[in-house]
């Protein structure tokens, strides 16, 4: 059953919303709710036959939507595909850029075209996306309200935060978006009114990522390592989405909103609570034992 959203049904009326990779998984999940809250919604993807079947799944729910191909990472296609959300809705207040590429390897078995690929979907898709969008969002263009700017949300992730096993790759794709968001919120929230900011999901259920990435067994491990004790779902990012899309929002800039339930913070427990509170007292004897404050503990 679906969780029922804490935001007004109307708050994003009159909006319209492109998305990369909004045909699937957490981009779609954030479509249908940007689409479900009053937004017209533009999806951009490769795979034609999954623009369709996400676009008819948001018609049917009574969104106004429309399925785009194109390839982030090819400027021609990020033109096409803007020219085409103008035309069809007369203008563009949200741009969503949710591509992105992944798979588990070893460095040293990652050839470098491989991690040009991931770089490019990624980073080079993200920066392609909003530079080419950014004369329709900026205060005054085409069909906008001249009073304010409009809205990029980047899709990034928590792996370099730290490190992490076996994503050399996208860890440092992120990276680039995260200073991608960072940068464009400062020249273009300054010169334009344009707010860009971040989502960095954790583990989310019932994803491609999540079954490719990690196996059931390998999942079942992780959650009882993570602080909330268990996956996110689709519709946690989305509403993150919602959130900086909106009013809501809007004295947030530059920032990544990370949602992961605090795992990033975590790390596996080397003892028992009962074994660490055990030695814990036996600590405490041992001060009293020697004179040693409890407080100089």
């Amino acid at each position: 059953m679906e969780s029922r959203s804490p935001f007004k049904g109307d708050i994003l009326r009159g909006k319209v919303a492109l998305l990369t990779g909004g045909g699937s998984g957490i981009g779609f999940e954030i479509s249908a709710q940007l689409g479900k809250h009053g937004a017209s919604i533009a999806i951009m993807g490769r795979r034609k036959t999954v623009l369709d079947a996400a676009v008819s799944a948001l018609q049917s729910q009574g969104i106004q939507a429309i399925g785009l191909e194109g390839d982030v990472r090819k400027q021609d296609d990020a033109v096409r595909v803007l020219e085409s959300t103008i035309k069809q809705f007369g203008k563009l207040d949200i741009l969503v850029n949710a591509a992105a590429g992944n798979f588990l390897v070893p460095a040293e078995d990652l050839s470098p075209n491989g991690f040009r690929t991931v770089m490019d979907i990624d980073s080079v898709g993200t920066f392609t996306m909003c530079h080419e969008a950014l004369k329709y969002l900026k205060k005054g263009g085409p069909g906008k309200d001249s009073s304010s700017g409009g809205i990029i949300i980047n899709i990034s992730a928590t792996l370099h935060y730290t490190a992490s096993w076996y994503q050399i790759h996208v860890s440092a794709a992120k990276a680039a978006v995260d200073s991608i968001t960072r940068s464009l919120a400062l020249e273009w929230g300054t010169d334009y009114d344009i707010r860009v900011n971040g989502i960095a999901p954790g583990p989310i259920g019932d994803t491609a990522g999540v079954s490719k990435l990690a196996p059931d067994e390998i999942m079942k491990k992780s959650i009882e390592n993570q602080p909330l004790y268990k996956l996110g779902e689709k519709w946690d990012i989305a509403m993150a989405a919602l959130y900086l899309a909106s009013d809501a929002g809007k004295y947030i800039n530059g920032t990544t909103l990370v949602v992961d339930g605090g795992l990033w913070l975590s790390s596996p427990r080397r003892l028992p609570k009962e074994a660490v509170k055990q030695l814990s007292l036996a600590v405490e004897r041992r001060s009293r034992d020697v004179g040693i404050p409890k407080s100089k503990l």
